[in-house]
């Protein structure tokens, strides 16, 4: 049973039991809201939320086959294979994102894994993107562990690779790599001294149970993720769980548990950033609002995610005046802390 205890002065824990997040849950949603309010204000400055910008650097022709996916091989969603984008287009793009705001640029390539050709010019990103202050990072499949060192000494900040979902539900998602396979990658990342950015999708049609074990996978993590973005999947025509839930709609997520996993994953994780991801283009004002009530404190900004499309500017600048938020203030992010060296 979940201990009553003040959320506000709790410890940060890496024990949590499936048992305790499943009460969370199932708090009445006003009980829930509050006390993920109240993790929120101990660890971070309420009002305040960054503003991140994705690009995509590599765009389809993945051979994963991810169900999500409209980038995938597997999928006929009409999404056209590119080659690794120019260095100084990326460039381009960052520095557009900087003079909208943003704070951190995140680069995402439709790849199983990076080969080692294109790493000279990744470097070369990172090193750009850092360069104009901001914080990068970069999503890019799996990794080598000289991979991981070599990001380490370009400077980036974070690298994302999503665990996705619970893991007795991940092989219904996906089948070209496993579960394991994620936390390898993250492992590697963690050990390279580079800071983890590590969320997942909600609204694939899985059940509560995978919500409460997709937050104990990132909950029990040794060092909790820096970052943790939480996305509503955007169903796309051709994919796999695009047609489903066309043919399914009650699968999809409704607005108020979708707040729910927002404020489990701040009280589970009360040091990280978690961001309002994908999916924000169909919630309403009021959705979102909830969401930040709950801890939610990083958007993507911009009119795409990727392949997906996205709130925009404008509407955000809209939202944030009638909400009275603000964008976060550019800090140095602090360097993750290296694996077997960390104060769980």
């Amino acid at each position: 049973m979940f201990a009553n205890t003040n959320p506000g002065t709790a410890p940060v824990r890496n024990d949590w039991t499936r048992d305790e997040i499943a009460a969370l849950f199932n708090l009445p949603f006003t009980e829930l809201v509050f006390r993920a309010a109240e993790v929120h204000r101990t660890h971070h400055r309420a009002g305040e939320v960054q503003l991140c910008t994705l690009l995509s650097i590599k765009t389809g022709g993945c051979p994963e086959d991810c169900g999500y996916c409209s980038q995938s091989v597997k999928a006929d969603s009409g999404v056209e294979a590119t080659k690794l984008m120019e260095v100084q287009s990326v460039l381009q793009s960052a520095a557009q994102a900087r003079d909208a705001g943003s704070k951190r640029f995140c680069m995402g390539a439709a790849w199983r894994n990076p080969k080692d050709r294109d790493m000279p010019a990744i470097i070369a990103m990172v090193q750009g993107v850092r360069a104009m202050g901001m914080e990068t990072c970069m999503t890019l499949g799996m990794l080598t562990d000289t991979q991981a060192a070599q990001l380490a000494e370009a400077g980036l900040d974070y690298y994302n690779h999503n665990i996705d979902t619970s893991p007795e539900r991940y092989a219904q998602v996906i089948t070209t790599r496993s579960f394991e396979d994620r936390i390898d990658t993250l492992d590697r990342v963690r050990a390279a001294g580079i800071n983890v950015c590590s969320g997942g999708i909600v609204g694939m049609g899985e059940t509560r149970a995978d919500r409460v074990g997709f937050v104990h996978a990132l909950a029990t993590l040794d060092h909790h993720p820096e970052s943790v973005p939480v996305n509503a999947l955007v169903p796309i025509k051709g994919t796999v769980l695009g047609d489903m839930l066309a043919d399914t709609p009650l699968a999809k997520i409704d607005d108020i548990e979708f707040v729910r996993t927002v404020a489990v994953a701040r009280i589970t994780m009360p040091l990280s950033m978690v961001r309002l991801s994908a999916g924000r283009e169909s919630m309403s004002e009021a959705t979102q609002a909830l969401c930040f009530m709950a801890g939610a404190n990083s958007i993507f900004t911009g009119d795409k995610l990727l392949t997906a499309a996205n709130a925009g500017d404008d509407a955000d600048a809209a939202m944030f005046e009638r909400l009275g938020l603000k964008p976060m203030e550019g800090e140095e992010p602090l360097r993750a802390v290296k694996a077997g060296t960390c104060a769980a």
